[in-house]
């Protein structure tokens, strides 16, 4: 059969192989925890018994579902359950706010909603009074005094009604509405139809080499289209998906279940870094050094270049002896990573590429469906600092301001309700105006150099990118995250997080006593390496551009602590209000 609609993949998989093990996740029998499997057979029965019971609760074509659960099958089998009727799912960030839960589901006039567990429901329950179209909240854990999922398909003997629901959607009418976390003001609803999505994965098909019967692990939210549309890659080709238990447990899970492939952004690969630095620092003698050496020889590689005889034999024995723990530190099975939402520092594309790990790096936003560009498995397809090709069915072009400007299949149908903000974005001849600006390498790799939005001037009237130079400042081990702050100031300063595991690390080899994070940031030492990291990734820069001054934190920046969106994107506008007092003390 024609796949026009998302829906249709898990129809095509369950009539191709319906006894294919394809959802698993962790679950607790016996006071023991297993992975548990759904064939495409039984997420399809489910889904239909999904489809029926919604109907049965009067939900109908267009009707708006919320759903706030982290990563597990129910997820799944509520997505395309409404799908297959024609109602429209709206995913809630289970970090989000209850202010953003209470706007959303009065913007999409949510009817019905579901919560992963007691800590949602409760979030979920809390704002309910305050929308008056919100019909119930079920639950997919127990949840004393709600009603469970399970007790509407439960109920469900005939689903022959969904065939007919089924035949009524159209491949061009909305299958979502994604609200867009963004970093200031209420979240966007962006509409995405069967089509626009469709259009993304029939792209993938093209260029990348998924291995139907393979693994994967999840673990980015599939609040967010990137991996909601990285669902449906998997489904559509076969591949086995393991949802992690948490963030926490992503080493221990990829080494039990191997994956073929998985998606990431890249803090997630920063972490496997450290890690892995973490444990080469505590080596000692012969093994310290081959790691060290390890290390040099892949940070000289280069892609698309032979750099001779010599350098190719050393590089296959350091893949041998050390690079290969990169490897099973990943599972041992990864035949490529796909990483997207933030840039991924070229230090680390060497490395991983050097180690034998592909990773490609995507570009898109939810606006488009949402990929726009991606490199490839080839080499030749490869470019390190850049997000590579435009999918085949986009079109890329730049601005004058060099705004990059997309147009295709995958373009959205507009914001939900705004078509004032829709005209902003999308211009007369279809063209997204993403609000990123970039360059071409080599006539054909796309280079994101900033966010429109984020250059800023100084008092001097100097224009500043702050994303290259804090992409080179994190360069740094001791460097974990950085703000550039100079808008209409005299000089350019930083906000720094550091890396207090490799400060830790440094302050014990020089003799630092130390109790918490405040005493290691406020020694003169500490603040002597950060000032010579901050020189050296200066150099690089015009004298306009460089960091003069700059303040180290004592604390990470979190998606919990509203410093983050759910992507890992900094909230420039949450952390210059919050401090805004060191801000002012470096101008003073």
């Amino acid at each position: 059969m024609e796949v026009t609609r998302l829906f249709d993949y898990l129809a095509v998989m369950a009539a191709e192989r319906p006894d294919q093990p394809f959802l698993a996740s962790k679950v607790t029998e016996n006071g023991v925890k297993q992975w548990k499997s759904y064939t495409f057979k039984e997420v399809a029965e489910i889904c239909d018994k999904v489809s029926q019971a919604l109907l049965d609760l009067g939900i109908r074509k267009d009707d708006k579902v919320a759903l706030c659960a982290p990563n597990r099958p129910e997820w799944n089998f509520i997505d395309i359950g409404c799908q297959q009727i024609g109602a429209i799912l709206i995913p809630l960030y289970p970090t989000a706010s209850t202010n953003d839960f209470r706007f959303i589901c009065n913007d999409a006039e949510v009817k019905l909603a579901f919560a992963g567990d007691q800590s949602l429901y409760k979030k979920l329950a809390e704002v309910k009074s305050d929308i008056p179209s919100l019909r119930e909240i079920y639950t997919f854990d127990p949840v004393e005094g709600a009603p469970s999922w399970k007790s509407l398909i439960d109920k469900v003997t005939d689903t022959s009604p969904v065939q007919e629901a089924k035949k009524a959607v159209n491949e061009k009418e909305m299958a979502t509405i994604i609200y867009t976390s963004g970093t200031t003001g209420n979240p966007k609803g962006v509409m995405l139809s069967h089509y626009n999505m469709v259009s993304n994965l029939k792209d993938t098909d093209k260029i990348l080499p998924f291995q139907g019967g393979g693994k994967s692990l999840s673990f980015l939210p599939l609040s967010h289209i990137y991996e909601r549309v990285g669902f449906f890659a998997y489904l559509k080709n076969a591949i086995h998906i393991h949802y992690a238990e948490n963030m926490d447990t992503i080493a221990e899970n990829l080494k039990e279940v191997q994956p073929f492939v998985f998606t990431t952004v890249p803090r997630l690969l920063e972490k496997v870094y450290e890690r892995i630095m973490e444990r080469g620092n505590s080596l000692s003698g012969i093994t310290k050094k081959l790691f060290d050496w390890s290390l040099h020889l892949g940070n000289r590689y280069q892609l698309n270049t032979n750099l001779g005889l010599w350098y190719n034999i050393q590089l296959a024995i350091a893949r041998k002896l050390v690079f290969s723990k990169w490897q099973e530190a990943l599972g041992g099975h990864v035949r490529f990573i796909i990483t997207g939402a933030a840039p991924l520092q070229p230090r680390l594309g060497r490395l991983f590429s050097a180690a034998g790990v592909i990773v490609l790096e995507g570009y898109g936003l939810s606006e488009a469906s949402p990929g726009l560009s991606v490199t490839r498995v080839e080499e030749e397809g490869r470019m390190i600092g850049t997000v590579g090709l435009p999918l085949p069915s986009v079109h890329i072009k730049l601005a004058e301001d060099g705004e990059i400007l997309a147009k295709g299949p995958n373009i959205m149908m507009g914001y939900y309700k705004r078509p004032d903000l829709t005209a902003e974005v999308i211009d007369s001849e279809g063209y997204l105006h993403t609000g990123d600006v970039g360059e071409w390498v080599d006539g054909k790799f796309l280079r994101i150099t900033d966010r429109k939005k984020e250059l800023f001037k100084t008092s001097g009237g100097k224009y500043v990118a702050p994303a290259p130079i804090e992409n080179k400042l994190k360069e740094s081990l001791y460097i974990e995250q950085v703000m550039l702050v100079g808008d209409n100031e005299k000089f350019v300063t930083a906000l720094i997080v550091p890396s207090f595991l490799h400060l830790q690390a440094w302050a014990k080899d020089n003799g630092i006593v130390y109790e918490n994070n405040q005493q290691i940031i406020g020694n003169e030492k500490i603040r002597a390496l950060i000032d010579k990291e901050i020189a050296n990734a200066n150099k690089d820069f015009g004298h306009v551009e460089q960091v003069k001054k700059f303040v180290i934190l004592d604390k990470e920046w979190t998606i919990e602590d509203g410093e983050l969106t759910p992507t890992l994107k900094v909230k420039r506008k949450v952390i210059l209000g919050r401090y805004s007092r060191l801000v002012e003390e470096m101008y003073s």
